[in-house]
């Protein structure tokens, strides 16, 4: 069977695109895991499992010990042989420990899953962007953890018929403690989920000048702006929220307008899916023209604001 789990409800879904796929070719059923949230187990159905596992237990917060204790009690019950799991900071530790614990293969941060003579066969970005692994499992069970966005989740099926069985499972408990949990500051910009995003790259002269782009962002109705590594990471204009990259967030909007960026892969990495892309640069040669639908040459300064005025006077 094919296991899936993510303590992100989305990413489960988008998950289960990949894992009816698989399951297809496998011939094998796809079984959606979550443990204490019942509420998400009919719309697991829906969006293409063919059963859904609701674990009843007494755990109020995620650990890996435990969480990796309930995994492995299932795939013991059921024979799973292919795991997918979310790439996020909890689904990365909870698949490593899995791995660990079934002398397993575990693969990180896959973009592509697909079988090749019949071998699961998985690609991932490594060396900052530069190149890409191809790597084959040759035992099974075999473990994958796939980032956001990915893929898109299946179209609504409210006759998909599938089983939702509960399950209590309580873990014997770990001795490690989780002493404090403090959320990271937020402006509460989400571009992960933004449908029109405008970003900001090194070509910008000061801090002040973001503004320009944030003009662009509300004329087109998207109010989400962006930024490359440097914006974020090294000077700190723009928080992390918007920071969009391999070590940043990973988006796919319908529309994405890279204003002042250069084009490095670790930025390319993180927007690539894109709908429409385009790119503003003076530098004719910058290297996110080769990633864009459209491009203009010209300075950022000059561009933007006529830019702005001319869609504000054409959407009124």
């Amino acid at each position: 069977m094919v296991l899936v789990y993510s303590d992100d409800k989305k990413l489960t879904l988008e998950l289960l695109n990949k894992a009816q796929e698989l399951g297809k070719e496998l011939h094998k059923k796809v079984i959606a895991v979550t443990i204490g949230h019942e509420e998400f187990a009919k719309e697991f159905l829906e969006h293409g499992a063919d059963v859904v596992i609701v674990i009843e237990t007494s755990l109020q917060q995620f650990k890996a010990e435990e969480y990796t204790s309930i995994l492995q009690s299932i795939m013991k019950d059921h024979g799973n042989e292919v795991v997918l799991i979310g790439s996020n900071k909890n689904g990365k530790e909870l698949a490593a420990r899995l791995a660990a614990k079934l002398d397993a293969g575990c693969v990180m941060d896959c973009l592509k899953v697909s079988l090749h003579d019949k071998k699961l066969t998985t690609e991932r970005i490594v060396y900052s962007g530069n190149a890409i692994a191809v790597e084959e499992f040759t035992t099974a069970p075999q473990i994958i953890t796939i980032q956001p966005k990915v893929f898109d989740p299946l179209p609504r099926n409210e006759h998909h018929k599938g089983e939702i069985v509960k399950k209590k499972i309580e873990p014997e408990h770990s001795p490690s403690k989780i002493v404090k949990t403090q959320e990271m500051k937020s402006e509460g910009v989400n571009v992960e989920d933004a449908e029109i995003i405008v970003s900001c790259g090194r070509g910008f002269k000061k801090k002040e000048d973001i503004k320009l782009v944030s003009d662009l962002a509300d004329v087109l109705k998207g109010r989400t702006v962006g930024c490359s590594r440097p914006i974020a990471a090294d000077l700190k204009w723009l928080s992390e929220d918007h920071w969009i990259g391999l070590s940043g967030h990973k988006v796919k909007p319908k529309l994405y307008i890279a204003c002042g960026i250069s084009g490095q892969i670790q930025h390319i990495a993180g927007m690539r899916d894109s709908g429409v892309i385009v790119a503003i640069n003076k530098d004719p040669e910058a290297l996110i023209f080769k990633s864009a639908d459209y491009g203009i040459v010209g300075d950022l300064y000059e561009v933007l604001p006529k830019l702005t005025s001319a869609i504000k006077e054409k959407i009124g």
